[in-house]
């Protein structure tokens, strides 16, 4: 925002959370868990959730991601705005119950942090898309289970080339 208006740009910015979908990284969890909690469950390795279990977090399926940026690209009010995409908040038991639920087989197991990972654990965190919604009619259109599922469906048909 700040180089936008320093050199007199059009810009927007939009505060993207966990964004997911097809061709997500999957091959380790360098980049995202869920991208990690993928492989295991399609592989059929148990997931591991850090922590209790309860920490929020909200998720962006790639096309909504893409649609947001596309409005945001053409529409003139938004030229200036900072945006937060998101979606419904899950707990991250919930989201290990939903995923193996969508792939129809797993399990999860809640364990206690490595120490390397809590110290940067960020709690929970999602983001209201409130003024997207209000401002140029963006919100999620495709519910996490779909999501997932589509996900999930791209990855056991081509899991040999992403890992």
């Amino acid at each position: 925002m700040l180089y936008g208006k320093i050199y007199g740009l059009k810009v927007t910015s939009l505060r993207l959370t966990n964004t997911y979908g097809p061709r997500m990284r999957i091959k380790d969890a360098r980049q995202t868990f869920l991208g990690w909690w993928i492989r295991q469950v399609i592989e059929g390795e148990e997931i591991q959730v850090y922590g209790t279990g309860k920490q929020i977090r909200d998720f962006n399926f790639v096309d909504d991601v893409v649609d947001a940026m596309l409005r945001a690209a053409v529409e003139p009010k938004a030229i200036g705005e900072v945006y937060n995409l998101g979606g419904e908040p899950i707990g991250l038991a919930d989201l290990a119950k939903l995923l193996i639920e969508c792939n129809g087989t797993g399990s999860f197991r809640i364990v206690p942090f490595p120490r390397e990972r809590e110290v940067i654990d960020i709690g929970d965190y999602y983001g209201s898309y409130e003024k997207i919604r209000t401002h140029l009619g963006r919100e999620p259109k495709v519910p996490l289970k779909d999501g997932l599922k589509r996900t999930l469906d791209c990855y056991k048909k081509f899991l040999p080339y992403y890992i």
